[in-house]
């Protein structure tokens, strides 16, 4: 493993730096490259994930899948996240965390590609196994990048603009894609990210350094790597932190995946209106994002995070008895990316301080790996929620939940005070 991933060390500036080229901390020029080549792998990842929720009609439609079965699609990539999440946090640890985020794009590229051969409900699914194992790499390096080159009183900021990127995906990726393939199929849309994701791996390679920081000093190992998780869960806010990473995943997955569905079958929505909806959407997450992580960084973390849980709570409980037309839908769907851009940006940044720099790359991925599986889950309820109950089911289960992380937040997880 180390070799395969010194393999992929490469230059780290058009200097020729070497693979373990350090940034501290970086200069003003440096550190807007910096989010930039991260804001476009959180764009490129984030967009294709996101993809999968507004086409899955049009899936099921030409793969021939049951309703019910669509949801196992977004549940498999998120176990495959899961499980790789966990695996690649020690590892960057070790290896350094450019390394990982290069393997991972690399990764993603070639499962991208892959979307070309899919012809039935079994291919796809072995597909999106394959882009969740490269998601699981990339998901805890990408933030814990940000913790390990900007200082804790910056981080909210830098996250608040790389994580900007998923916001981007829906106002241009989301609907580009819905169009592309309601018009050339549902492949069409992939192959769009591939070459994204791409464009990652070279500013990754020729731009992105390794930033200097402690790393672990102990070889890589499974009993090793399982004795690190153990000894960090056994601290109650790192335990409280990964439980509320799966329960907002839960809830989240609970209450998104079938939205689009319930719109096209309720309010008989068309794929641009969906892809309008998600423009709006990922507006609203552009304009608070940065500023909800520019504000964590001043006045604290938690009261926003309990703050945005509460608000989208209400909004999922209001979303069935009030959205009667597209008009109010993108209303909604406004304020619900509102308040998911407040909790986002300073729960991440709220993250990276629980542990020392040579951990944070395993707590991370920790966290990431708990929450993909809470999303998985809630993939995998959402379909039998919605088919036998309806789709009010899902946004009360979703409220429930949401609510739920926020008070955890709130009561068991400190914030440090710089």
């Amino acid at each position: 493993m180390a070799r395969l991933l010194h393999s992929f060390s490469g230059p780290a500036s058009a200097s020729n730096l070497t693979p373990d080229s350090v940034l501290s901390p970086p200069d003003p020029p440096s550190q807007y490259l910096i989010i930039f080549t991260l804001w476009l792998l959180v764009f490129s990842a984030s967009s294709q994930i996101m993809i999968i929720a507004p086409i899955l009609p049009l899936i099921g439609e030409e793969l021939g899948i049951a309703d019910a079965a669509l949801g196992t699609l977004i549940s498999a990539y998120s176990l495959m996240v899961g499980m790789f999440a966990i695996l690649s946090g020690p590892v960057s640890d070790r290896v350094g965390r450019r390394r990982i985020l290069i393997l991972g794009c690399l990764t993603m590229t070639a499962a991208l590609i892959l979307h070309a051969f899919v012809v039935g409900y079994y291919s796809f699914l072995l597909v999106r196994v394959f882009a969740g194992s490269a998601g699981g790499m990339l998901s805890g390096a990408a933030v814990s990048y940000v913790g390990d080159a900007f200082p804790y009183e910056r981080r909210g900021w830098a996250t608040g603009w790389v994580m900007s990127g998923s916001a981007f995906g829906q106002i241009i990726g989301i609907p580009l894609g819905i169009v592309m393939a309601s018009r050339w199929g549902f492949q069409s849309p992939f192959y769009m990210f591939a070459v994204t994701m791409a464009a990652t791996v070279l500013l990754l390679f020729y731009a992105v350094p390794q930033p200097d920081v402690r790393r672990t000093e102990h070889a890589l190992s499974v009993r090793k790597a399982a004795s690190d998780y153990w000894d960090m869960l056994r601290r109650p806010e790192i335990a409280w932190a990964a439980i509320a990473f799966f329960v907002m995943f839960l809830g989240v997955s609970v209450f998104v995946v079938y939205l689009p569905t319930w719109l096209e079958r309720n309010l008989g929505a068309t794929g641009g209106q969906i892809a309008l909806m998600f423009l709006i959407g990922g507006i609203a997450n552009v304009l608070v994002g940065p500023y909800a992580g520019k504000t964590s960084d001043r006045i604290g973390r938690r009261g926003i995070i309990l703050l945005a849980c509460v608000g989208l709570s209400i909004v999922m409980l209001l979303t069935v008895p009030l959205v009667a037309s597209m008009l109010m839908a993108y209303a909604m769907f406004f304020l619900t990316m509102v308040l998911v851009a407040m909790r986002t940006s300073p729960f991440s940044a709220l993250l990276t301080s629980l542990v020392q720099d040579e951990r944070r790359g395993s707590l991370m991925s920790l966290t990431v790996a708990l929450g993909q599986m809470g999303f998985a889950f809630g993939g995998a309820v959402a379909g039998p929620l919605f088919a036998n109950v309806g789709y009010f089911s899902n946004t009360l289960i979703g409220a429930g939940l949401i609510l739920s992380m926020g008070l955890i937040v709130w009561f068991f997880i400190p914030e440090p005070k710089s």
